[in-house]
């Protein structure tokens, strides 16, 4: 059995943040946000990180460059979710949809998800050492990428 990394030595490893698009061109229109999601109450970012293994049976394949792939393939159908919000008159928000992006950041850390623990379900231990943040954002996130 293998030795168990120590999390107080937790060393995560964050490229540059970088925008991906749409893999083809999407439509170019403003979409209103629906009654619900209009609510200040839901003006913030929610976290949410997703945790993947490498399948040796595929070879050597680079995950960040799968991902980066698959999502800009999702993009062309969930457009929306690369465009930018705008706030029009009576604070009604809408989504400018012009394939603007969404924002990316591979990182590599120097433990395998098994030393993490059971991390079906957060918190799981030291979960903030994955989280990008830069501190622009805020609620509403207008001009800014939707997804992070």
């Amino acid at each position: 059995m293998a030795a168990r990394v120590v999390l107080d030595e937790l060393k995560v490893r964050r490229g540059t943040p970088s925008l991906v698009a749409p893999a083809r061109a999407t439509p170019r229109e403003s979409v209103a946000l629906s009654d619900i999601d209009n609510q200040p109450v839901m003006w913030f970012y929610s976290t949410v990180i997703h945790l993947y293994r490498g399948d040796p049976s595929k070879g050597l394949v680079d995950p960040a460059v799968a991902v980066r792939a698959a999502l800009a393939e999702a993009l062309v159908h969930y457009y929306p979710l690369a465009g930018r919000l705008r706030e029009e008159a009576g604070r009604r928000l809408v989504v400018d949809c012009a394939g603007q992006g969404v924002m990316f950041v591979e990182a590599d850390a120097d433990i395998a998800i098994d030393d993490l623990g059971d991390v079906r379900y957060p918190p799981f231990p030291r979960s903030e050492e994955f989280i990008y943040d830069d501190r622009v954002y805020r609620a509403p996130p207008h001009g800014v990428p939707l997804v992070l």
